[in-house]
Parts: C-alpha cells; structure tokens; sequence
C-alpha cells in the first residue's frame, strides 16, 4: 500500500507542478490568446523565458538531488509554483508573464525533476523501469486529462452556449477561475507529497558530491545521446499544444470544442505510457523508442500533406490519436533508457541533470520557432508547414536512437 501511495503522490506532484505551465496554454490556448491579448509569438517568446531559466537549473538541480531528500525538494517545489498561479489570475501584462514563466522556470525544475526521477528510478527497481516510468507518465496524463477536463466545464460554465458570442469579461472571468482552480491543485499536491513521500536514509556525501558527479556523467557519452533522443521526442510532446489552435482555426471548432478535443488527446496518454513501459521492459527501451519515432513521423507528414475536407477529414481524425499516442509512448519511456545505458545509482541525478539540460532545449526554442511558422503564413498553410517541422524532428530522432545502439555495442568501456 506504502508504494501505491508513494506513485500516486509522484503522479500527481509530476503533473500537477507543469499544470500552469504548460497545461493551461496547451488545453485553453485560444482563450488565454484572447484573455491576454498576445499573439502566438509573444506567447512562444514566454516559453523561450522559461526554458531559458530551466536549462540553466536542470544540471545543478539534478546534482543536487543526488544529496538531499526528495520529499523536501518535492514539495517545496509545489507549493512555490502555485504561489504564481494566484499572480497569473490578475492577468498581468506581457511583461509580467514572461518574469512568470522565468519564475516557474526555476521553481518547477530546480529542487523538482531530478528528485522525482530518482524517486521513480528507485521505485522500478532493476527489472521494472519502463513500468516504473510508463506508470508515472500515464498517472500524469490521467491527471491532465481529469484536471483539464473539469477545467473545461469551469470556462464552459462561464460562456453563452455559443463561445464566439462571449464578451471579454466572460472569458476573462472564466478563464481566471480555471487558472484558480490549478493553482488550489498544485498547492494541494504539495501537501500531499510531504506527508506521502517518506523520509530517505541519508547516502553518502563523499560519494554523491554534485560537482564529483556533474563531473562523471560529462565524460560518458550515452548520457548525450539519450539527450538527443530527449531533444526529438520533446518536441513531439511540445507540439500537441497547438492541436485545439489547429482545432479552432482549421477545423472550425469554437475554443470550447477545441479545448475538449485536446482534453480527449490527453486520455491517450495513461494507455499509451503503460503498454510502450510494458513493451520498452520486454524488448528494450532503444529498439521501442526508434519505432515510435518513425509513426511519429509517418502521422506528422501526414497532417502536413491532408486538407480538412471530404476523406482528408477522416485521416485528419485517425491521426489525430496516432499522433497523441506515440508522443505519450515516447515520453512514457525515455528515462528507462537510465537502467538500460547502465548509468550508476549514485549518478542518477547528475544523469537526469544532463540529458534534461539538453533535451528538454526545446522549451527555448520550439516556441519562437513554431510561433513564427504558424504567424507567418495563417491558417492552413502554416499549420501544414508546422507538422513538416515536426516530422523533420522524428527522422533526427530515429538517427539519436541508431547513434545511441552504436554505442552500446561499439564502445560499451566508455558508455
């Protein structure tokens, strides 16, 4: 019972902190685009703060949860990010929001990821990764997906029946108490992880120095390949924030519908984690992530080449699972690479420290570039172009993941 209740408290913690990040803007992005008067540029330029601030705390902060507790870190974590969410519900300038996101940058990275993947890495054990982490990211996306779909009833509740009737006090007033209502969450999420989450035995300090091991994982090479690998299969999982803009824009839908079909994506998450955890522990993390990668990159070419008109239509919505599936495979079982390259215990949170500098870069710059891609040629065109952009990205995954068996087998001394 101990470890369900320890899963379920970094299920929640490992959504719940990201909730205001990224959830709000990926579910409620036309309205949060109306809300705050920006454009998709300015909102990617926001990003860019935020993966800025991120990057420079993901090594040391994963050093550093290598030495100290992870309940602490968790926790505090928590509690801290949702502080900004009572800022962003007075709807400051844009200005205002890109010290926000700076400020989440930090607060959401620096004491959180590497603690939660070490607490993940240790729940699996030896034998268990790809279910130890396909479990923590399909939690996350049943977490998502609940917390996104309530919050879709609250914006709802707020609007006429016709959302294209809605004045901007409406949306304004029903976005605010979405934004609210995640904030409440993630503060509740961090009491939840104190009191979950048990006390660990203190490791020895000599052999967890942060700067000793910040250090070792530098000198391997596996560690910047399963990075690369990071870099690709995040930018898949960034992409799925702008499906309810291509959902309003493209297919007609007003924010309320796209908003709901972005929350169904999200119900593929649990599934497709859970089975790519089962399938990665059975044939290899590796071999499963380079078959991801390539129906990633079949479906984005195919969003990139169908018009949403006659059979077009029913590509458009079989891909559309297709496409939420293999993301939420890919980061269902990335980090079960850690076992698999055979990088050490002590190391785990220099390691996670690393590949999270490195691979999640696209929170610097998927944003500014996509933004641009869809703001420079609206409508359908810029959408086509922006799922070009993205099965681009899935052929250099497919190239990370040959890169990465390479080195397995050719030089394992150095791995």
């Amino acid at each position: 019972m101990r470890r369900v209740v320890l899963m379920l408290a970094l299920v929640f913690a490992g959504e719940l902190v990201f909730g205001l990040v990224f959830n709000v803007p990926r579910f409620f992005r036309p309205t949060m685009l109306e809300v705050f008067g920006i454009t998709n540029t300015e909102l990617g330029d926001m990003f860019a703060v935020y993966g800025v601030i991120a990057m420079l705390a993901y090594f040391p902060g994963g050093a550093i949860a290598d030495r100290y507790p992870a309940r602490a870190l968790i926790a505090v974590s928590l509690v801290a990010t949702s502080v900004g969410g009572i800022y962003m519900a007075t709807i400051p300038g844009v200005m205002g929001m890109q010290i926000l996101y700076g400020y989440w940058g930090l607060t959401s990275i620096f004491l959180f990821w590497g603690a939660l993947i070490r607490a993940t890495r240790d729940w699996g054990g030896r034998q268990s990764q790809g279910v130890a982490f396909g479990i923590l990211d399909g939690g996350r996306g049943l977490v998502a997906a609940f917390v996104a779909m309530i919050g879709v009833y609250i914006l709802a509740f707020y609007l006429p029946d016709n959302a294209r009737l809605a004045t901007v006090e409406e949306r304004e007033t029903g976005f605010r108490l979405v934004v609210l209502f995640y904030t409440l969450l993630t503060f509740m999420s961090g009491v939840f992880s104190w009191y979950a989450i048990p006390e660990e035995e203190r490791m020895d300090k000599a052999k967890c120095s942060p700067l000793k091991g910040m250090g070792a994982v530098l000198r391997r090479p596996i560690i910047w390949a399963q990075a690369g690998v990071i870099v690709c299969a995040y930018c898949g999982y960034k992409g799925l924030d702008n499906f309810s803009l291509y959902a309003v824009q493209i297919l007609g839908m007003d924010e309320v519908d796209g908003a709901r079909l972005a929350t169904y994506g999200a119900w593929m998450r649990p599934i497709a984690a859970v089975l790519a955890g089962l399938t990665a522990d059975r044939y290899q993390a590796a071999r499963s992530i380079g078959v991801l990668f390539a129906i990633l990159g079949v479906s984005c070419f195919a969003w990139s080449s169908t018009a949403p008109s006659g059979s077009g239509m029913t590509i458009i919505y079989l891909n559309f699972f297709t496409t939420f599936g293999a993301v939420y495979a890919l980061r269902g079982i990335y980090f079960a690479l850690l076992e698999e390259n055979r990088t050490p215990k002590f190391l785990t949170g220099a390691a996670v420290g690393l590949v999270s500098l490195i691979g999640y870069t696209p929170d610097v710059f998927f944003g500014p570039i996509t933004g641009r891609i869809l703001d420079a040629n609206p409508g359908l065109v810029g959408h086509q172009n922006y799922f070009l952009f993205l099965a681009s990205v899935a052929a250099l995954g497919i190239l990370m993941v040959i890169w990465m068996l390479w080195l397995r087998r050719y030089r394992g001394k150095v791995l």
